[in-house]
């Protein structure tokens, strides 16, 4: 069983608040942070851990060169190849999955670009779990008082049954193939990869995920990551 990181960075990136002068956004994945790419932050955690075998990254073709030069200046020796993104999230895995030299058991682990702090346990457990159970969904349980409000407040909702879903997300080749045809052919445009295969009727498992697993979308995010990468480095 051959286990294949697909990772989606075609995202523009806009809320991150990142302009240039002239009002051109560079997507947040390619930031330079503590004087390292966002991008290889989250890489590197794929490329050291040893249960991953490859990697497919899904980018815009304007950002192939500046990738590529990552990967020799890091070493990334797991990745294999560069697709192009799509419209949306789930079009950039779909041609990431087309791509991939898969056998129906292998095991495909989707993780945001943006999520560059995942802790190695946490892949490591989730890919475990996946090979026992044929899928895994990285979750963080709620802490907070959620509720639901449309100016104000309609409703107190019970967190001891709310998640919030993190990634990496882990499924059979099989499954994520034919869950994302079913949804081509509807017309049906998911949040993630688990609403998909849960759609053909397949359970998917939760696995424990981590607050440092936050996904940067927000200048605040960005300010939070430059904080804890500078306070891991002393």
């Amino acid at each position: 069983m051959k286990v294949i990181a697909i990772i989606p960075a075609g995202g523009k990136g806009l809320r991150a608040g990142n302009a240039d002068k002239k009002g051109v956004a560079t997507p947040k994945q390619y930031l330079r942070i503590n004087n390292k790419e966002l991008i290889a932050y989250t890489l590197e955690t794929f490329q050291n851990n040893k249960l991953i075998k490859e990697i497919i990254i899904a980018a815009e073709p304007y950002y192939f060169d500046f990738l590529i030069r990552i990967i020799n200046k890091y070493k990334f020796k797991k990745v294999k190849l560069i697709v192009e993104g799509g419209e949306t999230r789930q079009h950039s895995v779909y041609n990431a999955l087309l791509s991939a030299d898969a056998k129906e058991n292998d095991l495909i682990v989707v993780h945001d670009a943006a999520r560059a702090l995942l802790p190695e346990e946490v892949l490591t457990n989730s890919i475990k779990c996946a090979k026992e159970k044929g899928n895994a969904l990285v979750c963080i349980k709620a802490k907070d008082t959620l509720i639901k409000a449309n100016k104000y407040v309609e409703e107190y909702l019970n967190r001891d049954e709310i998640y919030y879903v993190q990634t990496p997300q882990i499924f059979k080749f099989k499954d994520l193939l034919r869950a994302m045809n079913k949804a081509f052919r509807e017309n049906f445009i998911g949040t993630d990869e688990s609403m998909l295969v849960q759609r053909i009727g397949k359970k998917i498992n939760i696995v424990k995920g981590s607050v440092f697993n936050f996904k940067i979308t927000t200048p605040e995010d960005i300010k939070l990551f430059e904080r804890l990468v500078k306070t891991s480095d002393k």
